[in-house]
């Protein structure tokens, strides 16, 4: 694949990840533990890793947390620095999965699930001196599971489709 074909499709796997983030956040998901949600712009960035491999992952994973932080107006708020931390976080964790582990895309995905929200835990507790808020962790841990199930059947899905329209081998 030539740079320009690789650049774009990341250009707009990003666009498409910030849309996905900005989305899920205006909508909102009503979860019992203040701060859940789907995660399903991380779709965009297991489908990369599975695609491209990790390196690309995480440059989406940033890629679509920017974009879609510019586009929520978070963009350099405690937010963003916990949705980017958790974001490439998960990233790296999803690769290693991925790509060490004989899980798939579901595991990995469900790993990433737990390490983003893990992620964010410790972030907020460095920001506010609080660490008292890992008292979430088991109940972010068990919406991690079923979110990260759908994530990673999602791209799984996704990747058998762009197999078969685009030719990526």
């Amino acid at each position: 694949m030539s740079k320009t074909t690789c650049m774009t499709r990341l250009a707009l796997l990003i666009a498409v990840g910030g849309a996905i983030h900005w989305v899920e956040r205006m909508v909102g998901v009503p979860f019992p533990v203040p701060g859940a949600k789907l995660g399903l712009a991380n779709v965009v960035t297991l489908y990369c890793i599975i695609m491209w491999g990790g390196s690309k992952g995480v440059y989406v994973a940033v890629g679509r947390t920017i974009f879609g932080s510019l586009l929520g107006g978070t963009f350099g708020t405690p937010a963003f620095a916990m949705s980017l931390s958790g974001g490439v976080a998960a990233a790296l964790v999803m690769s290693a999965a991925y790509f060490l582990l004989p899980v798939g895309a579901v595991g990995a995905s469900m790993s990433g699930a737990v390490t983003h929200n893990l992620t964010q835990l410790a972030v907020f507790a460095l920001i506010t001196r609080y660490p008292g808020v890992f008292v979430y962790s088991p109940y972010l841990i068990l919406l991690a599971i079923p979110s990260g199930l759908v994530t990673g059947l999602i791209a799984s899905y996704f990747k058998q489709r762009s197999e078969k329209l685009l030719s990526f081998h």
